[in-house]
Parts: structure tokens; C-alpha cells; sequence
């Protein structure tokens, strides 16, 4: 058994990421390990004015940021537990301590072996559903990015479209010298252009999940059992 994310990416390409993106990325049921990263963030940017009401609306299920900063201070919790459909799930909770109070941007993400990629439920309630899929870069650098997403509430399970949806894009890489992971987030509209982004960086520790748990709140509200 690996993690979901070695799982994805297959044996081969996964050997080619950094060794610290390895651990990191080896959190999981069989590694027993969860990983905890903090750190700050030089810039959070959003797109034209037009993007931050639709930002707000997402804020209120912990989906995106609907404020902007620099040198935020944050933390991102990989957690991983058996879901209830019995699915091996990684939390990726990340909280940002914003002016005016924290801020949280929710994910938690399964392996789809119907879809052949990582699943990314995002928010509180798993209301949206990302295909992720993930290479290794030159370097050793991990690039994640998005394909089709779905919305899901009750009966109701559409793709968005791409006029309103936005591709993101996902790069994590180690730094030696300063013994930090770097990370760099995209969100761009095909019609309208950048949506939201962050970059920044970020120190990791590890711990042992059977003795620490999945602590409160760090869990969805609601679990989507659809694909």
C-alpha cells in the first residue's frame, strides 16, 4: 500500500521528486504520518474586481480567499484517515492569519482509480470536486494541475463549465540552501484571465497519526462518496 499520491503519479515518476517532497508526499495510511507545514506567504493576490464577490461567496464554505496580503502568516495540516466510504482521504487545510482574523481554504483529497488521478473535494462540505493530476519537474519539483470540475449538491451533479470555472496550478519545491519548501498557486479563467493565487514558503514536521488523530474541525462536514 502507498500513499494516494504515489499511487497517481506511479512508482517511476514519483522517484524523480525531490526526497523531502517524497516524505512529504508520503503522508498517508501506510506511513503512518501526518505532516504539519508553517510558514508565510509573500503575496496573496486576486484578479480584476469583478473575481472578489465570487471569492466572498466561496469564503463562507472554506473555498479560496476572499482577501489579499503580504508576509501572511499560515499553516497547511496533511492529515490522513479512512473517510466514511472507507477511502484513504489527506486533509489539506490550509489557515492563513489574515488581518481582521484567520482564514481557511479547505481540501481534503482521495485517489479515483475510475478517474485515474487524485480527487480534490474542495470546502466544508465537498460541494466542488477537482481531477488533479501530478509530474515531476526538472529539479525535482512537483507541478499539480487541474482538469474538470464538478459541482455537487443533493441530486445535482453538473461539470462546470470552462467560461466559468478556473485552471489551477499547483508548484511545490524544496530549497536547500534555506531548507524550506517553496509553493506557488494559479488560478486562471480561459476567458478572463487570473482569478486568485499565493506564494510563499513553509517549514514541515512530522508526526505519528495514530497517536495524534484527526483533531476537530479538520474534517469536512459533509463527505461526497461520487467521483
Amino acid at each position: 500500500m502507498t500513499s494516494i499520491f504515489r499511487t497517481a503519479m506511479g512508482d517511476a515518476a514519483f522517484g524523480r521528486l525531490h526526497p523531502e517532497l517524497r516524505r512529504r508526499f508520503s503522508v498517508g495510511l501506510a506511513s503512518g504520518e501526518l505532516c504539519v507545514g508553517r510558514g508565510v506567504m509573500d503575496r496573496i493576490w486576486h484578479g480584476r474586481a469583478f473575481v472578489r464577490p465570487f471569492l466572498s461567496l466561496g469564503a463562507t464554505r472554506n473555498i479560496l480567499l476572499s482577501r489579499t496580503g503580504r508576509h501572511v502568516p499560515f499553516t497547511i495540516e496533511n492529515v490522513p484517515y479512512a473517510d466514511s466510504y472507507g477511502r484513504e482521504a489527506v486533509t489539506f487545510v490550509r489557515t492563513f492569519d489574515l488581518p481582521g482574523g484567520p482564514r481557511r481554504f479547505d481540501a481534503t483529497m482521495v485517489h479515483s482509480p475510475e478517474r485515474g488521478c487524485v480527487l480534490d473535494y474542495l470546502g466544508t462540505h465537498q460541494h466542488l470536486a477537482s481531477d488533479l493530476h501530478l509530474s515531476a519537474e526538472p529539479g525535482g519539483s512537483l507541478l499539480i494541475r487541474s482538469g474538470e470540475h464538478r459541482f455537487r449538491e443533493g441530486p445535482l451533479d453538473v461539470r462546470v463549465p470552462e467560461l466559468l470555472g478556473g485552471r489551477a496550478e499547483v508548484r511545490e519545491s524544496f530549497d536547500e540552501d534555506t531548507g524550506r519548501f517553496r509553493i506557488s498557486v494559479r488560478v486562471v479563467n480561459r476567458r478572463f484571465g487570473p482569478l486568485f493565487g499565493y506564494e510563499g514558503s513553509f517549514t514541515a514536521s512530522y508526526a505519528d497519526v495514530r497517536s495524534h488523530g484527526v483533531r476537530a474541525g479538520l474534517r469536512p462536514v459533509r463527505e461526497e462518496v461520487r467521483t
